[in-house]
């Protein structure tokens, strides 16, 4: 059977939530991944309301749209990251507070253990999520970056992790991170060394999106071998790189969307992705959970690109043979 065509709905938050259902379900989508903000899944009202969950359900139901999963990334961020300006714009008043950075971080972590009480309430067994990272801004080692800097940003994230995790674990609920950069892991080291820093716990694993590797250089193939028991959830999305000998791969501090960028994402199937290699390399390692379309194209109507997107993953996408071609014949 085919693995279900999903929607991140984070890029859709504008929307009401029923609106967006109306409209995957038009666009052909088997179902949503509910993002933690505009109505589309709130994780205080998931706890505070006995029907709540229910009511989203049955909203769901009525356009006939599943949901495997929910995300929580602008919340995730906000419990490693160190706190700025910047980080008011996308968390709720509720986490945000007055602004106290460690107040921040604080309330970040405390509403992450309940995104996973809400998952459980809402039947779902994945969050997809960011952890943010206290070391990001090290990246570039010069002034020269002393190794034991980076040691403290691994161990942080197993001192303000472990205990979200006890969490999840306690509510049967897997955490995705979403290899990405900006996070404590963004590339296939990182997110090695993110596994050992939190002593390979199994509620840690991905959320898969070769967008945010390819550009990078890093083989999303390559990630899945790694890694085949920890690919939890799956974004599908796309990205090209535009290096032209005057743009830089760090983009130059210029928005999405601007043509001087050294990459940028796009519509599914309109960038550098091998989507045809990682179909591949999920049936190696026995994924069969939903392809979710996260679609982000500055140059692209967003419908068009929705259905576009859908259509494209349901023809990217196959079973793994269940005998060999050459099966008909006798073998020594």
């Amino acid at each position: 059977m085919a693995r279900p065509v999903t929607l991140c709905t984070g890029q859709w938050a504008d929307l009401p939530v029923e609106e967006l259902a109306r409209k995957c379900d038009e666009f052909g989508f088997d179902g949503l991944e509910l993002a933690c903000w505009g109505d589309h899944f709130e994780v205080d009202k998931a706890l505070a309301e006995d029907d709540y969950c229910a009511k989203k359900r049955k909203t769901l139901d009525k356009h006939n749209m599943q949901v495997f999963a929910i995300s929580n990334h602008l919340v995730g961020q906000a419990v490693l990251d160190i706190i700025d300006q910047r980080h008011k714009a996308i968390l709720p008043p509720r986490v945000w507070g007055d602004g106290d950075p460690a107040g921040v971080n604080a309330r970040a972590a405390e509403e992450m253990k309940n995104t996973a009480r809400a998952a459980q309430r809402l039947g779902v067994e994945v969050v997809n999520c960011f952890t943010g990272s206290s070391i990001w801004h090290l990246l570039y080692s010069f002034p020269p970056v002393p190794p034991e800097m980076i040691d403290d940003g691994f161990k942080l994230l197993a001192e303000r992790w472990n205990p979200i995790l006890d969490v999840f674990g306690e509510c049967g609920v897997k955490f995705a991170l979403e290899v990405h950069p900006t996070e404590i892991a963004f590339d296939l080291v990182t997110a090695e060394r993110a596994i050992e820093a939190l002593d390979g716990r199994e509620e840690f694993g991905f959320n898969f999106d070769p967008s945010h590797l390819i550009w990078q250089g890093v083989d999303p193939v390559e990630f899945i071998r790694a890694f085949p028991d920890r690919i939890f959830h799956v974004h599908m999305k796309d990205a090209i790189v535009t290096l032209d000998g005057r743009s830089g791969i760090l983009s130059s501090h210029l928005d999405f969307g601007d043509p001087r960028r050294g990459w940028d994402f796009r519509s599914l199937g309109r960038g550098s992705v091998n989507f045809e290699e990682i179909i591949r390399a999920l049936n190696e390692a026995h994924y069969t959970g939903p392809l979710s379309v996260e679609w982000e194209d500055t140059g692209m109507d967003r419908d068009h690109g929705a259905m576009e997107a859908c259509e494209f993953v349901r023809n990217i996408d196959f079973e793994p043979s269940q005998v060999s071609f050459d099966a008909a014949f006798d073998k020594p």
